[in-house]
């Protein structure tokens, strides 16, 4: 399901401040210590919302939300590894110890679990030094999605 206005608001450019606010400071204020878990929960219904068919869509997508520079850097049978990397990546990386990726891991898991058809999840690591997050992504191939 698309949102209508979609393509709209794509073409809408916005202060990367205004997403600062709400992932650093609004969100944090509001859940606590439980805000990774929310986010990867809100990661996720966000994949059900806008259902991408491939990775190549996938990264647009990232490119468009303003989430940074995403790219494949090799997948197996049952597992993946991307990177997020950019400007906006980075200036997370220095405004933060605690700064969180995990609304991109659900979006990931999600969009994996659509594509691949198996239970799927994603997992973060911090690349602090290189200011860059490694995903992996794990789907199970002997636990096929609700559809």
């Amino acid at each position: 399901m698309i949102v209508i206005g979609y393509e709209q608001w794509k073409q809408t450019s916005i202060s990367a401040f205004s997403d600062f606010l709400f992932r650093q400071e609004l969100l944090p204020n509001l859940f606590g210590k439980e805000t990774p878990f929310i986010l990867y929960w809100a990661g996720k219904d966000l994949a059900r919302k806008y259902p991408l068919a491939t990775i190549d869509d996938v990264i647009a997508f990232f490119e468009q939300a303003g989430w940074g520079n995403l790219s494949l850097l090799g997948e197996k049978k049952d597992e993946c590894e991307l990177q997020l990397d950019g400007p906006l990546v980075a200036m997370r990386f220095d405004y933060s110890e605690d700064c969180t990726f995990q609304l991109e891991a659900g979006f990931l898991a999600q969009q994996f679990e659509q594509q691949k058809g198996y239970v799927t999840e994603a997992f973060e690591k911090q690349k602090r030094r290189v200011k860059t997050v490694l995903f992996t992504i794990k789907w199970d191939r002997k636990d096929e999605a609700d559809r």
